[in-house]
């Protein structure tokens, strides 16, 4: 758990974030503009890993990535935004979510894939 003084910088770091980021930020892998509350930022290659590269993305679209990739395949196959864009499972997504209003915001559940052992 975090105590209170912890929250209040991560939301200082999170308020500076935000107020870095230009108006408008496209998404690299939906391509939609991405309103300030929705920007998450994606390590390319896992931190756990080594990555320190991040791209800026929907949060939806964020979450969608780790719900179906483990840290491991996303450091060894997925490291960029075109291997993530041509795999099935995200074109199908990406597909979907173009539809959707830039503020669009819907739960995301892991894959069953990941789930089971």
């Amino acid at each position: 758990m975090t105590g209170r003084i912890k929250k209040k910088q991560i939301q200082a770091e999170r308020t500076h974030f935000m107020a870095s980021q230009p108006e408008e930020v496209i998404c690299p892998l939906c391509g939609r503009a991405i309103p300030k509350l929705q920007r998450d930022e994606h390590h390319l290659i896992p931190k756990s890993h080594g990555g320190r590269q991040t791209a800026v993305l929907h949060r939806i679209c964020h979450r969608q990535i780790h719900a179906l990739f483990t840290e491991t395949e996303l450091a060894r196959q997925y490291s960029t935004i075109e291997q993530l864009r041509l795999q099935a499972d995200m074109v199908g997504f990406i597909a979907w979510v173009r539809l959707k209003p830039d503020d669009f915001f819907e739960r995301t559940r892991k894959s069953r894939r990941l789930k089971t052992p």
